[in-house]
């Protein structure tokens, strides 16, 4: 189990890309601390991580205020002493064009997709640098490095993680921490539910395997940057697309 022991923290995990970035972790041997804003789903995503033999606890939160972030943090070091890894994967969309765009449209998507990365990273950070040693994993996006119609908001999130990234595994790899992006493709997950059946067929047809990804395939990604088998990769930004935008 290549994440035996080591105390994970993973934001949005109760669907999708974090549930299965949950579970993963579990069965590797991680203990996982999920964190959502629906505490039905994040109980349950923690009552799987049990089932497949893991310790997992839950925690509802909202990652882009900070005093309940800082509040989880505390816990879960008064409980297991260190987090070993955070995955900043909590994220939302509020798409419209530009000219149709809201402030509250903008300013939700910010605040979840890269204000919460901020909070997270920076609630950890003393406990890492003071064990020499831990990994920050941020979710960014295909959109995040081309850009898409519609996703003002989203896109501007997912460049500043790739910015966060880039800075913090300068700042943070001589203090023993690696940072790292992942940028996914046109993943399935509960995000693309209110999407039309055309506008799938024209996304998968995009991608040369033929298919969306799953959710697993971006946990498998986590749980190998994760790992003591990533330890020099650092500053990274891992698209993981199926070849979408070759």
């Amino acid at each position: 189990m290549k994440l035996k022991n080591k105390v994970a923290v993973v934001t949005g995990a109760g669907q999708g890309i974090g549930a299965a970035t949950a579970l993963k972790f579990a069965r590797e041997g991680a203990v996982v601390v999920a964190c959502d804003v629906n505490q039905a789903s994040v109980n349950d995503v923690v009552s799987q991580c049990q089932q497949a033999g893991g310790e997992a606890s839950a925690f509802c939160i909202d990652m882009s205020d900070r005093r309940s972030v800082d509040e989880m943090v505390a816990a879960v070091l008064a409980r297991h002493g260190g987090v070993d890894v955070l995955v900043n994967n909590a994220g939302i969309t509020r798409d419209a064009r530009l000219q149709k765009m809201t402030l509250e449209q903008f300013d939700a998507v910010i605040d979840v997709n890269l204000r919460a990365v901020f909070h997270a990273s920076q609630a950890v950070l003393d406990g890492m640098i003071a064990q020499a040693s831990g990994v920050i994993l941020n979710a960014s996006s295909v959109v995040g490095i081309y850009g898409n119609y519609g996703q003002t908001n989203y896109a501007a999130a997912k460049f500043g993680v790739i910015g966060f990234t880039k800075t913090w595994s300068r700042e943070l790899g001589p203090k023993g921490i690696r940072v790292n992006a992942v940028a996914p493709g046109f993943i399935d997950t509960p995000i693309l539910s209110t999407v039309p059946g055309e506008v799938l067929d024209k996304m998968r047809a995009q991608v040369p395997i033929g298919r969306l990804g799953k959710p697993e395939e971006i946990a498998n990604v986590y749980a190998f940057l994760a790992s003591d088998e990533a330890s020099y990769i650092n500053g990274a930004v891992i698209e993981v697309s199926g070849g979408m935008t070759l």
